[in-house]
C-alpha cells in the first residue's frame, strides 16, 4: 500500500557533530562520507589545483551557473545580475562554471528575463568575464588559476521567451507524461530536423563569441529537462536525432564540431544530468489548500519499460538509477576531447527532490517523499561511481548545500578520497557567497553560519512566479524589496 503520510525529517542543523549525523544516516541505510574535522587551509585537499586540458584550476571549488530571471527584457546585463557575477569573484571559488544560463537565441529562453545571444552579446559577454574577473582579483588580489564558463542553453520544452507564466515549448519528442503535465497534446509538433540545425548553428555562433570576449571553456548544457538533456531520452523520436545513442548524441556531437570549427582554442564542458527518474506531483491524498502533498511519481500504466528517462532503470523509473548509458555519453565526452564534466540530476520542473534536495519545497513542487539527505547522497553516489570509471576526466559534483554546516566535511572527504574533482556550489552561494574562501582560509570553519543556506526554495519559488531569484531570507539585497513582499503573499496564498 502507498505510505501517503506526510514525514517531517530532521533538519541538518539539528545534528551536534558528524557522529550524530552519521548514526542517522547509518539508520537510513544510506552514505556520505565526512571528515570529522576539516583541515587547515594548508593541509586541505581542497586547497589543490587541478589541470583540465590547458586550463589549471587553481582550487577544488566550483560556482554552478544559475539563471536569475533578472537580465534586462533584451537580454543584457542588470546591476542585480552584474552583482551576482561580483560576488562568484569574490567567493574564493577558482571554477565559474558558467555562471548563468545564457541562451543561444531569444525564442530558447527559458523567462524574458535570461541573458541571449543579440547583437550586443560579445559587449555583455566581456562585461560579465570582466565583472567577475576583477572582483576576484580584488579578494585575492591574483587572477592565478580563475578559470571562467559560460553556460550555453536551449530551453526546449520549459521555453518562456514572452511571458514569464506561458510556456511557448520546443519539444524534441512528445512524452506521454510531461506533455499532459504542462499542458500540451499529444500531438504537439515536435522541432524539425532542420529547426535542430538551425539551434545547433546558434550554439556554434555562440561559442565563437564567447572565445572573443575572452571566455576560458563554454557548457553545451545537458541537464535538467532543457533541450540537450531531452534529446538523450529521445528514443521515440524518428531520424537523425532520435533513436538510437548514437543518434541522440548527435546533437552534441554536431555542436562539439561546429565549435572546434568556428572557435579554435576554446575548451568546451558539459553539464550533465547523470540520472533522471519518472516525474512526480504531489499526492492528491495529503494535498490540502496551502499545504503541498507528499511527492509520489506519476506512474502510468503501459509505460514499461520507460525509456524517457536518461540514467533511469527502465522497470525501475522511480528511485532506481542505471548509469550504463551516462558512462557510453561520458565516453562520447572522451573521444570528443572534453575534458570538464559537471553532473547533477533530474529536473526542477518535474522531479526536484532528486535534483536539489530541500527541506522546504518550492511552489509548484511537493513535501519530500524521502529524507533530502537519501536524494544528496544518491547524487554523491553516482558522481564517486562516474568518476571511479572515467579517472581522466575533471568532474564536478552537485547536491552539497543541503549538508549546510556539514558540507566542508563532505566536500574535503568528496575530493581527498577521489570521489570527485571539484565541489559544486550553487543555492549556497547565493545566501553565503564567500564559503570557498571561508574554507580554504584559517582552520575551515563557517564563520558567517547565520548566512548558510537552510533550503527555503525562495529562489525557486519566485523565479516560478515571475519573480527573479535570489535568497530572500538571507540576503540583505532583497529583503524588504517589493519584490520580497509580493514573493511572501505569494507564499501566504500558497500559490
Amino acid at each position: 500500500m502507498p505510505n501517503h503520510e506526510i514525514t517531517h525529517y530532521p533538519k541538518v542543523h539539528t545534528f551536534h557533530d558528524c557522529a550524530a549525523l552519521r548514526e542517522y544516516l547509518d539508520s537510513l541505510g544510506i552514505s556520505i562520507p565526512m571528515v570529522d574535522r576539516v583541515s587547515s587551509a594548508a593541509d586541505t585537499p581542497l586547497s589543490a589545483s587541478i589541470q583540465a586540458g590547458p586550463l589549471r584550476i587553481g582550487n577544488r571549488f566550483a560556482i554552478h551557473p544559475m539563471e536569475g530571471w533578472d537580465a534586462s527584457p533584451g537580454g543584457r546585463p542588470t546591476e542585480d545580475l552584474l552583482r551576482r557575477w561580483r560576488r562568484f569573484g569574490e567567493s574564493g571559488a577558482k571554477l565559474i562554471w558558467g555562471g548563468e544560463a545564457y541562451a543561444v537565441m531569444p525564442e530558447g529562453r527559458a523567462n524574458p528575463n535570461q541573458l541571449c545571444i543579440q547583437d550586443h552579446a560579445l559587449e555583455d559577454m566581456a562585461l560579465l568575464r570582466e565583472t567577475v574577473v576583477g572582483a576576484h582579483r580584488q579578494a585575492f588580489g591574483s587572477d592565478d588559476g580563475f578559470v571562467v564558463g559560460l553556460q550555453l542553453t536551449h530551453s526546449g520544452r520549459f521555453c518562456r521567451p514572452n511571458d514569464k507564466k506561458r510556456l511557448d515549448p520546443r519539444i524534441a519528442y512528445s512524452h506521454p507524461i510531461l506533455n499532459e503535465k504542462f499542458g500540451l497534446s499529444a500531438d504537439h509538433p515536435t522541432l524539425a530536423d532542420g529547426e535542430v540545425d538551425d539551434i545547433i548553428a546558434a550554439y556554434v555562433r555562440a561559442a565563437r563569441i564567447a572565445r572573443e570576449a575572452g571566455i576560458d571553456f563554454v557548457d553545451v548544457k545537458h541537464c535538467h529537462g532543457y533541450l540537450g538533456h531531452e534529446f538523450l531520452s529521445a528514443v521515440t523520436r524518428p531520424g537523425c536525432y532520435g533513436g538510437s545513442l548514437e543518434n541522440r548524441t548527435r546533437y552534441l556531437r554536431e555542436i562539439v564540431t561546429g565549435i572546434r570549427r568556428e572557435a579554435p582554442g576554446l575548451e568546451i564542458g558539459v553539464r550533465l544530468s547523470a540520472f533522471d527518474f519518472l516525474p512526480y506531483k504531489p499526492d492528491p491524498v495529503t494535498s490540502r489548500p496551502g499545504r503541498l502533498g507528499r511527492g509520489v511519481p506519476d506512474d502510468r500504466p503501459g509505460l514499461r519499460p520507460y525509456v524517457y528517462a536518461f540514467g533511469a532503470d527502465p522497470e525501475r523509473p522511480a528511485d532506481t538509477y542505471d548509469l550504463s548509458e551516462p558512462r557510453q555519453f561520458l565516453s562520447i565526452l572522451r573521444d570528443l576531447g572534453i575534458k570538464l564534466v559537471n553532473l547533477s540530476a533530474g529536473s526542477p520542473y518535474y522531479n526536484p527532490h532528486i535534483q536539489r534536495p530541500a527541506y522546504f519545497p518550492p511552489s509548484d513542487g511537493y513535501q519530500p517523499p524521502e529524507d533530502p539527505l537519501a536524494g544528496v547522497a544518491r547524487q554523491l553516489n553516482a558522481a564517486a561511481e562516474l568518476k571511479a570509471g572515467f579517472p581522466d576526466l575533471v568532474m564536478v559534483g552537485t547536491a552539497y548545500t543541503y549538508l549546510q554546516e556539514f558540507l566542508p566535511n563532505a566536500a574535503e572527504a568528496a575530493v581527498g578520497q577521489g570521489r570527485i574533482d571539484l565541489v559544486g556550489i550553487g543555492r549556497m552561494v547565493l545566501s553565503y557567497p564567500t564559503l570557498p574562501a571561508d574554507v580554504l582560509s584559517g582552520d575551515g570553519s563557517l564563520t558567517q553560519r547565520k548566512q548558510i543556506c537552510r533550503t527555503f526554495s525562495d529562489c525557486t519559488t519566485g523565479p516560478r512566479n515571475g519573480l527573479p531569484s535570489g535568497c530572500y531570507p538571507l540576503d540583505e539585497h532583497y529583503k524588504g524589496t517589493e519584490t520580497h513582499n509580493q514573493l511572501k503573499l505569494i507564499k501566504r496564498s500558497g500559490a
